[in-house]
């Protein structure tokens, strides 16, 4: 052990780094075990599909070119039998750097190119030490429910409230937003006659759909001015990171479509997955009318509220390509007709 390690106090986080260059692995060591990680450290890409496949840990950082399998082809082996390890990406350079498509595909929730500076690496693994710990708390509370309706709903209930207040503690401008997004979701089913069930999914779902905003780095979140193309990609990991959150608790299920694909597009632009048309859930495709609404309508710290007659415009001259059409002419219905009701709403919780 190196003088000074034995003062560490481990956070009781487990990591593996697997990178067929000693030297990365070396540095690698001691830049997390002083972090407090308890830190394995692998060159060789089969035995770390072997260690991981005995072996618990909470997260791998995974180097993409190795020999005799690259960094893709490790993940594809471990998501056979393993699908709740957080995986981080290493690149020698962002153009080395798996398709995104695969990266979505194989549930990756990260990457970044290699440094000698371990800086952006280090806000990555904190991120992801976060969605990891909600991930874990969500099993336990999944762990402790008993058989019984009435605890279920309870138990139920509580994780939505802590962790969605968590994630809008954030950020005061999006306060009450996820609160509307679930009301105005509600709406829009219920004039689409949706069953009691369906308008509950909506609600929790609409409630719950930014969760995975807890893995993003607040210096990218609550950046004023514009992103840069790397922070936007890892903005767009957010509804990738609540679904990985909530994928163990059966009873989120029924509302992971609506976590996770509620920014795809209705012309398959969107993301995570590139979802097109009715392949999108409906769900999702309720949500991201809501969503997009309560955005426009929404004061931001870089602009004030949008009219009523642009919003309007917006989602017309956007129907069939951003949303759904049928979806999208229902809430227009609702503000031509019932504005009153969306006025109640956004009163309700400003």
């Amino acid at each position: 052990m190196r003088k000074g390690m034995q003062d560490v106090q481990s956070n009781g986080y487990k990591i593996i780094a697997v990178d067929d260059e000693m030297g990365i692995v070396d540095s690698l060591s001691i830049f997390l075990r002083r972090s407090g990680y308890d830190f394995t450290g692998v060159t060789d890409p089969m035995e770390a599909i072997e260690r991981v496949k005995n072996e618990h840990f909470d997260m791998m950082i995974l180097d993409f070119i190795m020999t005799p399998v690259h960094g893709d082809e490790v993940v594809e082996e471990i998501r056979k039998f393993d699908k709740d390890l957080y995986i981080l990406l290493l690149t020698g350079h962002k153009d080395l750097a798996p398709p995104l498509d695969t990266i979505r595909r194989l549930d990756i929730q990260g990457y970044c190119e290699k440094s000698d500076k371990f800086d952006q690496l280090l806000l990555l693994i904190e991120s992801g030490i976060k969605s990891i710990h909600q991930m874990n708390e969500i099993k336990r509370i999944n762990g402790e429910l008993s058989d019984t309706y009435e605890q279920l709903e309870k138990a139920y209930l509580e994780s939505v409230e802590v962790l969605r207040y968590t994630v809008e503690a954030k950020d005061p401008y999006t306060r009450g937003h996820s609160d509307r997004v679930s009301e105005f979701s509600v709406l829009i089913g219920e004039k689409l006659g949706l069953s009691e069930e369906d308008l509950k999914v909506l609600r929790i779902g609409g409630l719950f759909h930014d969760i995975g905003k807890i893995g993003i780095p607040d210096a990218i979140l609550l950046k004023e001015a514009k992103l840069t193309d790397d922070e936007y990609s890892q903005i767009k990991n957010h509804p990738t990171i609540g679904a990985h959150i909530l994928q163990n608790a059966t009873i989120f299920k029924d509302m992971l479509p609506i976590v996770k694909h509620h920014h795809e597009k209705f012309d398959g632009t969107g993301y995570p997955g590139r979802l097109k048309g009715e392949e999108i859930p409906l769900m999702a495709r309720i949500a991201a009318v809501a969503d997009t609404f309560d955005a426009m309508t929404s004061k931001r710290s870089y602009r004030d509220p949008l009219s009523l007659d642009i919003v309007k415009a917006e989602i017309e001259k956007f129907s069939g390509t951003q949303f759904d059409p049928n979806i999208a002419k229902v809430f227009l219905d609702i503000l031509n007709n019932e504005y009153d009701k969306i006025r109640e709403i956004q009163e309700k919780y400003i």
